[in-house]
C-alpha cells in the first residue's frame, strides 16, 4: 500500500461523520447505517491491505507521509505528518478491526433509539480522531487526536443527555480528562523548550545520541505525560470518570470505554519509550500507579450489581496492569494486553448489552439468573470472554496476563515481586468477580419479570443505560418483548470476538511453552532501543517462567472456586459474609467513598470559591460594581451637565461670560504661577 494513502484512512470515517451529522436526520434508518458501516468497513480494509504490505519481505518497517509544514514560526516547525511503524499497525488493527465489529452490532442494538443518526454521526467522529492519535508522527498531532476522542467521547457518554446522570457523565469526562490534558500541554512546552521539535523523531534521535541523558527534565516531562495518561486511560487518581461513563450505550462502552479510547495512554507511554526508558523514577511511578489501580479496581468490582460496572472496573483493573507492564519495562507486554484486552473486553460489554436487551433494559444482576438456556449463544460467547479475561489457559487473557506477571517477577525494578504478587493477587480477584458475574446471571433462578407483552401499553421497551426501563414509542409493529436471544446483526460480532478471544492471545506463545512469542518479534524493531525488561527476559529461564504460569493458574483456580461456592453451589454465602462485617462490605459497595472525598476536599472547596469569590466578589463585586459605578457616575454628570442644557440664550450668554472669565484668571494667574 503506498504511503500517500494513509491519509485515506482517517479522513473516510470524518466524511461518514460529515454525511450523517447534516444529512442523517433526512436519512432512513437503513441509510444512515449503511453510510457509517461503509465510512468504517474502508479503513479497515485499507488496514488490512497496510498489514500485507509492511510484512512483506523487504517491506519498509516505517511509512511516513508529510505534508507541508503545518506550523512554522521561528525556532519551531511542525509538519503535518503520519507515521506506521509495527506498534501503529496494531492500534490501526484494533481501531478499525474491533470498531467495525462495534459499529455493526450497534445498528441492532440502537435499532429504535431517537437520534440514530446522530448516534452514528458521533461514532464516526470517534473512529476519526482515534486514527488521528495513532497515526500522528508528533506529540502536537496526537494532542489533537488525544483532545478529539475526549469530545466524542463526552458527546457519546452523555447521548442520553435528556437524563441528568448521562450528562453529568458526560460533563464529568470530559473534566476529568482535562486535569490529565493540562499535564500533556506542560509536558509539550517542556519538550519545545529543550528539543526545539515537537516531532517525535527528531526528540527520540536527540535523547538516543546521548546515552548519559538521564533524569532532570526527561523525568519532569514523563511525569507530566504520566498525569496526561493517567486521566485518558482511567487510572488512580482520575479513574473515576469512567465507571460513570456506562450512561452512555452499551457499544460505546465497548468501543470508547474497552478497545480504544481507554488505551490511549497506554499508547502513549509505549510509544514515548526512549523518553521513559532515561527515567527509572518515572517509570517506578507508572509501574505503582498500574499495580495500585488494579488491585483497587478489582476490589471494587467485586461487589458491585450493576453488571455494566462491574466490567467498567474490571476496564479499570485490567488498564491497571498495562500500566504495570509498561512500568517494568515491559512495553511488548503491555501492548500484548492492550490487543487481547480489546477482543475479550468488547466481547463482554457487547455480551452484557446483549444481556441487557433480553431483559428490557435491567442492568442489576441481583434480577438476573438462569438465562443461560433463554439466551444460548450470547451464553456460550460471553463464558469466552470471561474465561479469556480470568487468564484461563488457552484463552487470549492468559498468555498476555502472565506475559505481564512474568516480566514483572524478573524485572530489575526494586519493587518488582510485590508488583509481581500484587498482580497475582489481582488476577485471583479477577476470577472471582468474573466468575460472579457468570453465575449471577446465567445460573440459579430467574429473578427478572418477564415482560411477555408490552404491546398492548402502546409502547416498546429498549435497552437503556440506566438500571430502569425505559419506554420510547414504538416503531416496529413485531418488536418481540418478552426474554429473547438478541438478533444475528448482534450475535455475529459476538461470535467473532469470541473467537478471537479464544485464538487472539497465540501470537504471544512464549518459548516457555513451545512458542515462538510472534508479537515480541513482530514489535522487536519499535522496542529495540533496549528496555529494562527486555533484557531481564533473557534472564529468565523456562523453570523458572512455567513455575509462575502454575501459580497463577492456581490462584485462578481459587478464585474460581469461591465464586463457584459463593454463587452456586452455596447461593446465600456471600451475602452472608457481607451482613457479618457491613462497615467494610458498605465501604468497598461505595467504591471506598472516593466520589464523596473528591467533592468534600476539591469539588465543594472549587464551588465555593467560584460562588463566593468568583461569582459574588469578582463578579458580583468588581465587574458588576464597576459597571454599576461607571453608571452611576455618568447619570450624575450627565444630570448636572444637563442643567447647561436649558434652553435659555441669556442662561448660556451667562454661561458663555462665566467660561471666559475663567480662562481669563488662569491666563493671568495661572502665568504669573508657572513663571514663579
Amino acid at each position: 500500500m503506498p504511503s500517500d494513502y494513509l491519509w485515506l484512512i482517517p479522513i473516510v470515517p470524518f466524511v461518514g461523520f460529515l454525511i450523517n451529522g447534516t444529512l442523517g436526520r433526512k436519512f432512513s434508518r437503513a441509510l444512515v447505517a449503511a453510510v457509517a458501516l461503509i465510512c468504517t468497513a474502508i479503513p479497515a480494509i485499507l488496514v488490512a491491505w497496510l498489514w500485507i504490505t509492511m510484512k512483506a519481505d523487504g517491506a519498509p518497517e516505517v511509512l511516513r507521509v508529510v505534508s507541508k509544514p503545518w506550523i512554522a514560526i521561528t525556532g519551531l516547525q511542525i509538519d503535518f505528518a503520519f507515521t506506521v511503524d509495527h506498534l501503529t499497525l496494531i492500534m490501526l488493527g484494533v481501531v478499525t478491526g474491533v470498531g467495525f465489529l462495534i459499529h455493526v452490532y450497534a445498528v441492532g442494538y440502537m435499532a429504535h433509539e431517537e437520534g440514530f443518526w446522530r448516534f452514528f454521526a458521533y461514532l464516526n467522529l470517534f473512529m476519526f480522531f482515534m486514527l488521528v492519535l495513532v497515526l500522528a508522527d508528533s506529540f502536537l498531532l496526537l494532542f489533537v487526536g488525544w483532545e478529539g476522542v475526549g469530545l466524542a467521547s463526552y458527546l457519546l457518554v452523555g447521548f442520553y443527555f435528556q437524563k441528568d446522570s448521562a450528562a453529568n457523565a458526560g460533563k464529568k469526562a470530559f473534566i476529568v480528562n482535562r486535569i490529565g490534558d493540562f499535564g500533556f500541554l506542560l509536558a509539550m512546552f517542556l519538550i519545545i523548550r529543550e528539543f526545539g521539535s515537537l516531532d517525535f523523531a527528531h526528540v527520540f534521535q536527540a535523547i538516543s545520541v546521548n546515552p548519559d541523558w538521564h533524569g532532570g527534565v526527561i523525568t519532569a516531562i514523563a511525569l507530566l505525560l504520566v498525569l496526561g495518561a493517567t486521566g485518558k486511560s482511567a487510572q488512580i487518581p482520575l479513574y473515576v470518570w469512567l465507571p460513570d461513563a456506562m450512561e452512555g450505550p452499551t457499544p460505546v462502552s465497548a468501543l470508547i470505554h474497552a478497545a480504544t479510547m481507554v488505551t490511549a495512554g497506554i499508547y502513549m507511554v509505549a510509544r514515548c519509550h526512549v523518553l521513559f526508558d532515561r527515567s527509572p523514577y518515572a517509570l517506578g511511578v507508572v509501574a505503582i500507579i498500574g499495580a495500585a489501580t488494579a488491585i483497587f479496581a478489582a476490589c471494587i468490582g467485586m461487589v458491585q450489581h450493576d453488571i455494566k460496572r462491574v466490567l467498567a472496573y474490571s476496564t479499570v483493573s485490567q488498564l491497571g496492569y498495562m500500566f504495570l507492564a509498561c512500568g517494568v519495562g515491559a512495553y511488548t507486554a503491555g501492548i500484548f494486553h492492550l490487543l487481547t484486552h480489546a477482543f475479550f473486553k468488547a466481547l463482554l460489554f457487547l455480551s452484557a448489552g446483549a444481556v441487557i436487551h433480553s431483559l428490557s433494559g435491567e442492568q442489576d444482576m441481583r434480577k438476573m439468573g438462569g438465562l443461560r438456556k433463554r439466551i444460548p449463544i450470547t451464553f456460550w460467547t460471553m463464558t469466552m470472554g470471561v474465561f479469556a479475561i480470568s487468564g484461563i489457559p488457552p484463552f487470549a487473557g492468559f498468555f498476555s496476563k502472565d506475559e505481564i506477571l512474568n516480566q514483572a517477577f524478573v524485572s530489575t525494578n526494586p519493587l518488582g515481586k510485590l508488583l509481581w504478587f500484587v498482580g497475582l493477587f489481582t488476577a485471583g480477584l479477577t476470577a472471582f468477580y468474573m466468575f460472579r458475574l457468570w453465575f449471577k446471571t446465567f445460573f440459579g433462578p430467574e429473578h427478572f419479570e418477564e415482560h411477555t407483552d408490552l404491546r398492548a401499553h402502546g409502547a416498546a421497551v429498549h435497552t437503556h443505560s440506566d438500571s430502569h426501563t425505559v419506554m420510547v414509542a414504538d416503531h416496529e409493529d413485531n418488536h418481540a418483548h418478552a426474554v429473547h436471544e438478541s438478533p444475528a446483526i448482534m450475535t455475529v460480532p459476538l461470535a467473532i470476538l469470541a473467537l478471537l478471544s479464544i485464538i487472539g492471545g497465540w501470537v504471544g506463545i512464549p518459548a516457555a511453552l513451545g512458542g515462538h512469542n510472534e508479537i515480541e518479534h513482530f514489535l522487536e524493531p519499535v522496542f529495540s532501543t533496549g528496555t529494562i525488561a527486555e533484557a531481564a527476559t533473557t534472564t529468565s529461564s523456562r523453570g523458572l517462567e512455567l513455575g509462575l504460569m502454575t501459580v497463577s493458574v492456581l490462584v485462578v483456580a481459587i478464585g474460581f472456586f469461591i465464586a463457584f461456592v459463593f454463587y452456586y453451589k452455596k447461593p446465600g454465602t456471600g451475602a452472608a459474609l457481607a451482613r457479618r462485617a457491613p462497615a467494610l462490605y458498605n465501604l468497598v459497595l461505595n467504591k471506598f467513598y472516593i466520589d464523596e472525598v473528591y467533592s468534600a476536599l476539591i469539588i465543594t472547596p472549587l464551588l465555593m470559591f467560584s460562588r463566593l469569590f468568583l461569582g459574588g466578589l469578582v463578579d458580583g463585586g468588581i465587574v458588576n460594581g464597576s459597571g454599576a459605578a461607571a453608571g452611576a457616575t455618568t447619570r450624575g454628570l450627565s444630570s448636572l451637565v444637563r442643567r447647561v442644557q436649558s434652553g435659555n440664550i441669556r442662561s448660556y450668554a451667562g454661561w458663555l461670560a462665566l467660561g471666559a472669565a475663567a480662562v481669563l484668571l488662569v491666563m493671568i494667574f495661572g502665568r504669573s504661577i508657572w513663571m514663579h
